[in-house]
Formats: structure tokens, sequence, C-alpha cells
């Protein structure tokens, strides 16, 4: 039985790739050509995926910016607390609060700050407005007694606001200036200061005498107003009299802090 010879498909040729013959140029034109084509996602669209390796470090990397944070603010800390230990121990003045001493509301040590030569006007100055407040919280009492005894609110409310107004406005205005000029030898903190005090020096005149402008001027414990209270009533007549020696006092005294002062300003400009 004749069969006829059918080559077997998975015989070799041997075939020298590197020859120019034409058996070479035929094994190569039976090698499939292979194209680059993109593949993507059921080989539909040719979409890239790209994993970013950046994403796998950012946690270290905000760990070490927190880290160096930490140690910059520490770094800090230590430097501030190294300079306050040096002003205290150098002596320099810090204006923490520390008076009244059962309340500190406000930064007050002539001892400490102020020249020694200069001491004793700055007590003055402070007593001076210690007075005004005085005077100011007395003579609230005073309308308050007057107001009891039938003379209106209306004077009450006025008393209240000379109070509340009176005693922050006189220390912001000229007394911790002069405190500020005295520690400091501030020329420009010396005039804002004698500006101001001649202002406080003029109320206090004013309200010692009570002209009747301002509600008949039982808002303040003038002389004026302590003669027509004084008819209507003893007992806040009392009072009325007891605030005029204390404004009477307080300008007094204001007039002779002015005084001194300006003799210590020129004294030392001169100088």
């Amino acid at each position: 039985m004749n069969r006829h010879h059918d080559p077997n498909p998975f015989d070799e040729e041997e075939v020298n790739p590197f020859s120019n013959g034409p058996a070479a140029r035929a094994s190569r034109s039976q090698v499939p050509s292979v194209t680059s084509e993109p593949i993507g996602f059921g080989q539909k669209y040719g979409a890239t995926v790209d994993i970013p390796l950046d994403n796998m470090n950012e946690p270290k990397k905000k760990e070490r910016e927190l880290a160096s944070w930490e140690a910059d603010l520490k770094r800090r800390e230590k430097e501030i607390k190294r300079r306050e230990e040096a002003i205290v121990k150098a002596g320099v003045p810090t204006d923490d609060r520390n008076w009244p001493p059962f309340f500190p509301i406000i930064h007050h040590d002539i001892s400490k700050e102020i020249p020694i030569h200069a001491q004793r006007l700055q007590y003055l100055a402070f007593a001076s407005w210690f007075g005004i407040v005085l005077c100011l919280v007395f003579n609230v009492i005073a309308v308050i007694v007057c107001w009891i005894k039938g003379g209106g609110v209306k004077i009450f409310f006025l008393a209240t606001i000379y109070a509340l107004l009176g005693v922050p406005m006189s220390y912001v205005l000229w007394y911790r200036p002069l405190y500020r000029a005295m520690r400091t030898d501030s020329a420009l903190k010396f005039s804002w200061f004698f500006l101001f005090y001649l202002i406080h020096i003029g109320f206090c005149i004013f309200a010692a005498i009570a002209p009747p402008v301002v509600f008949h001027g039982k808002s303040l414990t003038g002389i004026l107003a302590a003669i027509d209270v004084i008819s209507d009533s003893l007992l806040a007549g009392i009072f009325y009299m007891i605030g005029f020696g204390l404004f009477v006092l307080e300008s007094l005294l204001s007039l002779w802090v002015i005084q001194k002062i300006y003799m210590f300003f020129r004294g030392t400009s001169e100088t």
C-alpha cells in the first residue's frame, strides 16, 4: 500500500539564520512579526496603570517632618526659657502684674524699677493717683446717700460714670506715662504726663467747686453741691462736705506734685 510521504511539521529545519542565502530568507519570512499593541482592561482601551511609589513613602516623610517640627519647638522653648532666666538674673524689669497684691491688675514696683533719686517723686505721684481713686469712689457713696434722700437716680449714674472712666483713664493717661518716664528718662513721656495731668488738676478743681451746670452739680461732691444738699438732708450734706474736702486735698496735692516733677524734669533735661 503506497502512502504519500507527509513531512513532519514538528521537524526543525536546520537553517543558518545568519546566512544570506535563499533558505535563510525563507526562514525569516516564515517567522511572524510581533507588534507592540497597548493592552488595557479587556483589551478595549489602551489605558496604562501607573502605581506611584511615592505614596508608599508618604507616611515616613510626614513622620520625619513631624519629628523635625517637634525638635524645633523644643529648641525654641529652651531658648525662651534661657532668655527669661538671663533677664531675671540681670535684674531687667518685666511688666508682670503684681499690684494690688490680693488681685494683681497692673505692674507697679517703684523700689526696684525707679532710680533712687526719683523714687520720692514717684511715690508722691502714686499718692496723687490713689487720691483721685479715693475721691471718685467716695463721690459715688455720697451721691448714693443723696439719691436715697430723694436726689434722683440721674446723679447716681453720672457719679458711676465718673468713677468707671476716671480711675482707669487717670492711670493710663498720666500715671503710667510718668512711671515709664521716670524709669527710662523719656522726654516724650514726660510731655504726655504734663498734658493730661493738667487736665486732671482742672477736673479736681471743677469737682471741688461743683458748679450747677450738670444736674445742678449734685453728681459731684463740691462745695456748691454740699450747700444745696445740706438744706434738704443733713446726712447727705455731711457726706458731700467730706467729698468736698477730699477733692480740695487732691487739688492741692496735684499742684504740688506737678511743680516738683516739673523742677525734676528741668534739672534732668539740663544735665
